[in-house]
């Protein structure tokens, strides 16, 4: 999949705090605390973003971790509020399953997986995190998983075949 450049200023981004983390430096006079945050940033429509960012107070690590995910912003493919299909994705020790799910399911997702699903837009789907739930590597595997979708109809051209006789759903 080529991922060309998305302006984020076309885009109405909405962001969401996945997870901060408060980290301590011990130096002569004591300990000097510093915090990353994870943040998502995504339209709604298929359209996400991931950042990190650090800095010595809350509001400034946020800040930085939404610019840079509004760098990085990627489009996914969805299918009538879900994924065309099942597809694994995995970064370090972090896996993750997502699974296309019914009308009406909703997003069965925990932690750094719902963010993600609920930013890009997704309403119905189920997720399950295998390995390490370390929020930075799941947030890797979720986006490595939700780029390796393809178009239903970019599939369907390249087999020669009909949305009908690909996708049950169609």
């Amino acid at each position: 999949m080529v991922n060309q450049k998305i302006n984020p200023l076309e885009l109405d981004l909405k962001e969401k705090v996945v997870y901060i983390n408060r980290v301590a430096k011990v130096v002569k006079g004591g300990r000097r605390f510093s915090f990353s945050a994870i943040v998502v940033v995504g339209d709604g429509n298929g359209h996400v973003g991931v950042g990190l960012g650090k800095a010595r107070e809350v509001i400034n690590a946020i800040a930085k971790a939404t610019e840079k995910a509004k760098k990085n912003i990627i489009k996914i493919s969805i299918v009538d509020g879900t994924i065309p299909y099942d597809v694994y994705g995995k970064y370090g020790a972090g896996k993750v399953i997502l699974k296309p799910a019914s009308p009406g399911t909703g997003v069965i997702a925990g932690g750094p997986v719902r963010a993600i699903c609920e930013a890009v837009g997704i309403k119905d789907i189920l997720t399950k995190i295998l390995g390490s739930s370390n929020p930075h590597n799941i947030v890797k595997a979720t986006l490595v998983a939700l780029q390796k979708l393809e178009d239903p109809m970019t599939i369907a051209r390249n087999r020669g075949k009909s949305l009908k006789e690909l996708f049950r759903g169609y």
